[in-house]
């Protein structure tokens, strides 16, 4: 990798997204980089705030609006303009997520660790809440703390890099575009082609889960509704 392609999707969670944006800005970044925010759809009203956040920090947005006419979400559309630009300068892509907060060595120290192992396909960050216990998605990880771990599940792409390796070996042009979301997908791709996925537990971030999606606070507090709108409605394809 002689790059990284940095990006964080978001759809109306401004307050959040500041946040993110604001962290991504005051890392200590000593490779060639590029920070591109995806708004994807948000209403005008929060697509000028963000223009406006963005702007007060030196952020590039992207407004999806304009490129596609297909509805939110569009994390494949994403992905797949993310896959050929990180291939064309010979870049790894890390994706933040709109609910997550990096601290200021975090991306740095996943393209280190990435660069470590010559196997990496995902390097990926345990997520913590506000008092530094992990959490979702990554509660299987605890006990971990401290640690670099062979990943045999999942990563989630709440701050995950994707190497350059992994994006010259599976085309996301493959996948199922009947779907939302794709971390699970790339994380087994990723390993049937005999890379390993590291799950940095020394690297946490802060994660306010769904919060970038607020209808999701529905599994814990009314799990029959939620799961009624996700089927009924088609939601949360993985």
């Amino acid at each position: 990798m002689k790059k990284l392609f940095i990006i964080t999707p978001v759809k109306d969670s401004i307050d959040s997204t500041v946040e993110t944006m604001e962290a991504i800005v005051a890392s200590r970044l000593e490779m060639p980089h590029r920070y591109i925010v995806y708004n994807d759809n948000s209403t005008p009203e929060n697509t000028a705030r963000l223009h406006r956040e963005a702007a007060r920090l030196g952020v590039e947005v992207v407004d999806l609006a304009k490129l596609t006419a297909h509805p939110s979400p569009n994390y494949l559309f994403v992905l797949r303009r993310m896959q050929a630009m990180a291939l064309a300068e010979d870049a790894g892509l890390a994706i933040v997520e709109s609910d997550v907060t990096v601290r200021p060595h975090t991306l740095q120290g996943l393209w280190e660790g990435a660069l470590a192992h010559p196997d990496c396909g995902i390097a990926a960050s345990v997520t913590v809440d506000g008092e530094g216990r992990i959490n979702y998605p990554y509660e299987y990880a605890k006990g971990w703390e401290g640690k670099t771990v062979d990943c045999r599940k999942h990563c989630s792409f709440c701050c995950s890099l994707l190497t350059t390796t992994l994006l010259r070996t599976f085309d996301f042009q493959h996948l199922d575009e009947t779907k939302n979301w794709f971390d699970v997908t790339i994380s087994r791709e990723s390993r049937k082609a005999g890379l390993v996925n590291y799950l940095f537990c020394n690297l946490p971030v802060r994660h306010r889960p769904h919060a970038s999606r607020p209808w999701k606070q529905l599994k814990y507090k009314n799990p029959i509704l939620y799961y009624w709108r996700k089927w009924t409605k088609g939601f949360d394809k993985i």
